[in-house]
């Protein structure tokens, strides 16, 4: 599968796809902290270049309900954030899953499909992350541990602690590869079975 994750620097769900033998690219401003397939650049530029699935990870800057205080003074702001969520939800790709911490995507656009927490995925921490969710099946709880600690919330104020909150979790990153990534294989398998020559040609 060709698959764009979008808005990602550190390349972690990126790799994690990579890893699956997909041809996944990280596309963000940011320069990836990893080597491999990354696009610096604006996202919405590269939305038509025939992807399979879509991971995005907008910023949240202007949605989470963690700023509300703010959302008063930062209104134009706040609609150009949902501007953006709404091209990536509406952009032309069959699959699309994009993450956003709890926040007004709910009420501006529409509620999360899902909320998820790192403790179902091998990490004993609490991070509530929202998943909107087109043509991907929910994601399923891999290994559920022990410990409810909020990490990131509790780290001490730094340069480098809004890049350590939008980082994904490899657990997180892993179960995304091995449940959304053989969606397509799937979707072929059916189409043999099922000896339609017609499918089989549309698939291809």
């Amino acid at each position: 599968m060709r698959v764009l994750i979008a808005c990602e620097f550190s390349s972690i769900v990126r790799d994690a796809f990579v890893k699956h033998g997909h041809d996944a690219w990280s596309c963000d401003l940011l320069p990836s902290e990893r080597e491999g397939n990354h696009i610096q650049d604006n996202v919405l530029k590269y939305l038509r270049n025939g992807w399979d699935l879509m991971v995005a990870f907008p910023p949240c800057t202007y949605l989470a309900v963690s700023g509300a205080r703010w959302f008063k003074v930062r209104q134009k702001e706040q609609e150009a954030a949902l501007n953006f969520i709404r091209a990536l939800l509406n952009a032309p790709i069959p699959r699309i899953a994009l993450e956003n911490p709890i926040g007004i995507i709910s009420t501006h656009i529409r509620k999360p499909d899902q909320i998820i927490q790192p403790w179902q995925f091998g990490h004993g921490e609490t991070k509530a992350t929202c998943l909107w969710l087109k043509n991907v099946p929910l994601l399923k709880p891999t290994d559920i541990v022990k410990g409810r600690f909020g990490r990131v919330h509790h780290e001490p104020p730094n340069s480098d602690r809004w890049k350590n909150r939008s980082r994904t979790y490899q657990g997180i990153a892993e179960a995304m590869a091995e449940q959304w990534g053989n969606l397509g294989v799937k979707r072929i398998e059916a189409m043999e079975e099922s000896n339609d020559p017609a499918e089989l040609h549309h698939e291809g």
